[in-house]
């Protein structure tokens, strides 16, 4: 029989990417060219530090361990029930929460984790819908949300783009859920934390709020905090807070037990050790002053960039925001000019945004009427509000002359030079 040589295994395993697999190699340094020449405008979109990207490379991608700290299904994991313990103190310390759970391998997850821990297959649920800036996991009916458990949606004012509590909470005496989720992927204002939970209690339903587009505007004051209000706070670590693509829960201490086994053994085996040991990195970082200027500046950001876009005649959502999105509808803007080919035209011109419905929308979800905006990855990047002014300015030229490829190739040429003035670090 025909053996491998180990010295042969060995010298294999140790060959860089480049040499293993030219064409996934290609790929990564065409996307890295990408990042670097272009500017990230998607507001659930941001860039790790070095510290957070190389713990993701690190040896705990070799490691297994399913369980919790000091209650594990395998050996060898003393090393990682640090990683664990300290990214679930940091978590706590940083949202002043009674329990942090940091094993959800992403945002749908973890909230799926609160449905199961909370409520029984088949009861009801409430949330924003989908159409109105709330997420699939809310209940929109083809999510896992609204195929298991009975689902309402409320919507927001569709001639203000506001969120109407008095609607919510006539719809909650109506409905009786048994849980509320407050919580959106593209809404641009703040949420009043303390009306839902009034609403919750009325009803006798529990409240969870999902902050992951917001999460470092709530650890920073920035946002109104849900901790005292809400029984479970599920959130993504890869939008504001600058993590890898993990998640985490927030809960009373009264719903932990039940929170940590409905993610584990509930839905989860193993968790992605090397995640949460970025997760960690992530949420030092955040506890750092430099983070709340940062965050301070992401808002600053998006009011200069909504105000420009309002002044070029754009049609904003709620006319303007409070957080750091910006939605916009197209359909009442100059040109009429779809979302999505308003996203694959910007694209282009190197500036990456994603189409998005927007209340009272005629278009459908593959080819809406706005698009949606965010400063929090371009504000990583350093760019300040003069810089965000007049990149707004350039988002309005190529909307408004989306046939001209003069004007889309001057733009690109326009956000190259400014790329190569704000570089990335890596």
């Amino acid at each position: 029989m025909a053996t491998i040589s180990n010295a042969n295994a060995k010298a294999a395993a140790s060959l860089p990417l480049k040499d293993v697999d030219p064409e996934i190699f290609r790929a990564l340094q065409n996307e890295r060219n990408r990042q670097q020449t272009g500017l990230e405008l998607i507001p659930s979109e941001n860039y790790v530090s070095s510290a957070v990207m190389s713990v993701m490379g690190s040896v705990l991608t070799n490691k297994y361990s399913e369980g919790y700290p000091n209650k594990r299904y395998y050996g060898g994991n003393e090393y990682v029930d640090v990683v664990e313990e300290t990214a679930r103190e940091r978590a706590k310390a940083l949202f002043g929460a009674a329990h942090a759970n940091v094993q959800p391998y992403s945002g749908s997850p973890a909230n799926q984790a609160v449905y199961m821990a909370l409520l029984q297959p088949g009861e009801r649920a409430m949330g924003l819908a989908l159409p109105d800036g709330g997420h699939l996991t809310h209940g929109w009916k083809v999510s896992f949300s609204g195929k298991y458990y009975e689902s309402q949606q409320y919507p927001v004012d569709p001639q203000t783009g506001w969120l109407d509590y008095d609607v919510v909470v006539r719809m909650a005496r109506e409905f009786k859920p048994k849980l509320i989720w407050a919580g959106h992927s593209a809404y641009p204002r703040q949420l009043d934390f303390a009306r839902f939970a009034e609403i919750a209690r009325e009803v006798g339903a529990y409240l969870a709020a999902d902050i992951a587009h917001f999460s470092g505007l709530v650890a920073t004051g920035l946002h109104p905090d849900p901790v005292p209000y809400a029984d479970a706070i599920t959130m993504t670590t890869h939008k504001l807070l600058r993590g890898p693509r993990g998640a985490l829960i927030l809960s009373k201490a009264e719903h932990a037990q039940a929170i940590d086994k409905a993610v584990f053994p509930g839905l989860q085996g193993g968790p992605h050790d090397h995640t949460t040991a970025a997760i960690a990195v992530a949420l030092k970082e955040a506890s750092e002053p430099a983070y709340a200027d940062y965050c301070r500046q992401v808002l600053v950001n998006a009011k200069a960039m909504a105000e420009v876009l309002m002044e070029r005649g754009f049609k904003v959502v709620t006319d303007g925001t409070d957080n750091h999105l910006i939605l916009v509808d197209l359909s009442q803007s100059p040109g009429d000019v779809p979302g999505k080919a308003a996203q694959e035209t910007l694209d282009r011109a190197n500036i990456t945004v994603n189409a998005n419905m927007v209340p009272g929308d005629k278009r459908t979800a593959f080819n809406p009427s706005g698009i949606r905006l965010g400063t929090p990855a371009a504000t990583t990047r350093g760019l300040g509000e003069a810089e965000v002014r007049v990149l707004a300015g350039w988002m309005a030229d190529v909307v408004e002359n989306i046939d001209d490829e003069k004007v889309i190739a001057q733009v690109k040429h326009q956000v190259i030079e400014l790329c190569e003035r704000f570089p990335l670090w890596y």
